[in-house]
């Protein structure tokens, strides 16, 4: 069953983006849980239009799981928007349930990092005169169509996902983004580096290091925005858009892309048939497991 079943869909999109400013007026004070991305950089826009700067706070996990170009992105955006920032330096490798890497990884790594936000806000609160913060994130309607643990641990925890209260499609965003000039409009999809590890692969510091390595390197290459290296060490497999697979194939490119992808650290480098797909490690799930 599709995650938006029960939204009424009748409505306009300007209506739930007006959802959306109501939801976040009753909340008064909010802490994002930014990532930099499409979703998050259009609730911190929409945080700060509501309520005001002096009553928003981005607060992005500075993490061996994220690429240091998202991490960058949330700056700038942070800085674009004039809101109150702070890089919150955290390690998920010091968790056994990431490290471990079993299909729950998710739930413990975004259970630890939400646990760790709140007494941030806590200890924030208690020496100053603000009223705690709520902490938002930004989870919208589809995300529910995907397997998503990290979203339990967010219910679980109490933090809010105003985008999906509201109604709000990934479309909806991109849309409202794009009119609110925010640079992210229209940048792929992203998921944090731990997820090019298949399932029972331990997560290590040099695995992530390898992984950011190749497929930066990879972007450079081709101008692909939108491209994965799954870590099958020493096995490299590649997936790109299905249009850019041709490509890819070609002598040229094909041997400069192997060169650069066994100078990052793998030993044999394989192009997916079947392209992109979000999530692609969680084919291997069995239904009854999620």
């Amino acid at each position: 069953m599709s995650s938006t079943s029960g939204i009424d869909r009748q409505t306009t999109l300007d209506q739930r983006e007006q959802r959306l400013h109501e939801i976040l007026a009753r909340l008064g004070r909010v802490a994002v849980a930014f990532s930099g991305g499409v979703d998050s950089s259009y609730l911190l826009a929409a945080a700060v239009d509501t309520l005001g700067r002096d009553h928003v706070i981005a607060l992005t996990a500075d993490s061996p799981l994220v690429p240091n170009s998202e991490r960058d992105t949330a700056v700038a955006v942070a800085r674009q928007l004039g809101a109150e920032h702070r890089l919150v330096p955290f390690d998920e490798l010091a968790i056994p349930g990431v490290v471990e890497n079993s299909p729950q990884r998710c739930y413990y790594c975004k259970r630890a990092r939400f646990e760790a936000l709140y007494a941030l806000l806590r200890d924030a609160a208690s020496d100053g005169d603000a009223t705690e913060a709520v902490l938002v994130h930004g989870e919208n309607v589809d995300d529910g169509d995907d397997f998503r643990p990290g979203a339990v641990a967010a219910r679980e925890l109490g933090v809010r996902a105003p985008l999906a209260e509201a109604g709000l499609t990934k479309a909806d965003i991109r849309t409202l983004s794009r009119r609110r000039g925010l640079p992210t409009w229209d940048h792929p999809a992203a998921a944090c580096l731990a997820s090019r590890f298949p399932y029972g692969t331990p997560i290590t510091r040099q695995g992530l290091e390898r992984v950011e390595r190749a497929e930066s390197t990879l972007q450079a290459l081709t101008g692909l925005r939108q491209v994965r290296v799954r870590d099958h060490y020493p096995v490299a497999r590649i997936e790109a858009p299905p249009d850019a697979i041709a490509r890819l194939a070609e002598d040229n490119l094909r041997r400069r892309i192997h060169d650069a992808l066994v100078a990052a650290g793998y030993r044999y480098i394989t192009l997916d048939l079947l392209g992109y797909r979000m999530g692609s490690l969680n084919e291997a799930i069995e239904e009854p497991d999620r």
